[in-house]
């Protein structure tokens, strides 16, 4: 059970990120740009943690100054490019490119977790990366007449983003070791708005801001899909590979997909079913538990 409740933690952040649209939609209508409404969620998930550390985890609010690298490659290396690199991409193509262009995040976490977390690369991830990014492809729904129109820059611009996504997950493991879950978080966040900030102007906004249901959104934005869902990957990548949370997370994009259908009528046809199922597919088969002649084998292999 004790397994069990890392990943969960995962596919609960997870769900918690394929709700963002619900905030973004109604901020994106109220007249923030995409970069205002991340500016947003960023700081009030600051402001958020802060105020909980200061009531609950004082201790764990203090970090020493030369990790502060640590975090500036979670709050600005991996929040702050992966959103404008997305926005960007979003700009140079079609929506639903841009979208699976940020969905290769698990290809790269499982190479650069080869790389410096020294995880094993086996058939087994190979093949559920494979699968998971096949199925996030059919989930977006390629348009294939707008792939004509993709210039070279943006798909760079995409797969930084897919990069930077990924980075979370590889900076995180490294500021685990020496850091506890809301630590972690907390600076995140914190690096995140100093530099979103002064880039964005929010301030210039401040009226609209504090004007009625747009502060709910606002704090919604921060808690759900921010607050929380960091807090409970963050938790999860404690006990999971990084390679296996980043695959797992993809079920972001499903849960995504399922409530446009429900909140916003939106089209769910066979394609997206197939996508679907190969997403979940590829999260089970990378959790499926190891049977005893699997272990066997894998001590035969390390004695010889």
């Amino acid at each position: 059970m004790k397994k069990v409740i890392p990943v969960i933690f995962i596919v609960i952040s997870a769900s918690l990120w394929g709700m963002i649209a619900i905030f973004v939609r109604k901020l994106t209508d109220a007249g923030f740009t995409p970069m205002e409404i991340v500016t947003i969620r960023v700081v009030t998930a600051a402001i958020l943690l802060g105020l909980i550390g200061a009531v609950k985890y004082r201790p764990q609010m203090k970090i020493k100054f030369p990790d502060i690298g640590l975090f500036i490659g979670t709050g600005i290396c991996s929040i702050v490019l992966f959103n404008w690199c997305y926005f960007s991409a979003i700009n140079q193509m079609n929506l639903s490119l841009a979208v699976i262009l940020l969905y290769t995040a698990p290809a790269f976490v499982t190479i650069l977790s080869y790389l410096f977390l020294k995880e094993k690369m086996d058939a087994t991830k190979i093949l559920s990366v494979f699968a998971t990014i096949a199925g996030c492809v059919l989930v977006a729904g390629v348009n294939l007449n707008a792939t004509a129109a993709i210039r070279p820059i943006g798909v760079l611009i995409g797969l930084g983003a897919g990069f930077g996504y990924a980075l979370y997950t590889i900076f995180g493991k490294f500021a685990l070791k020496k850091y506890p879950t809301f630590t972690v978080t907390l600076y995140t966040f914190m690096v995140a708005s100093l530099v979103l900030l002064p880039v964005t102007h929010l301030w210039d906004k401040w009226n609209l801001l504090i004007s009625g249901e747009i502060v709910l959104y606002g704090i919604g934005l921060g808690l759900f899909p921010t607050v929380i869902a960091y807090l409970l990957y963050t938790k999860g990548l404690e006990k999971v590979e990084g390679s296996k949370a980043a695959i797992i997370a993809t079920v972001e994009p499903v849960v995504a997909t399922i409530l446009s259908v429900f909140l916003y009528a939106e089209g769910f046809g066979a394609i997206q079913a197939v996508g679907t199922i190969l997403i979940l597919m590829s999260v089970l088969l990378i959790n499926r538990p190891i049977k005893k002649y699997e272990i066997n084998n894998k001590k035969r292999a390390s004695i010889t």
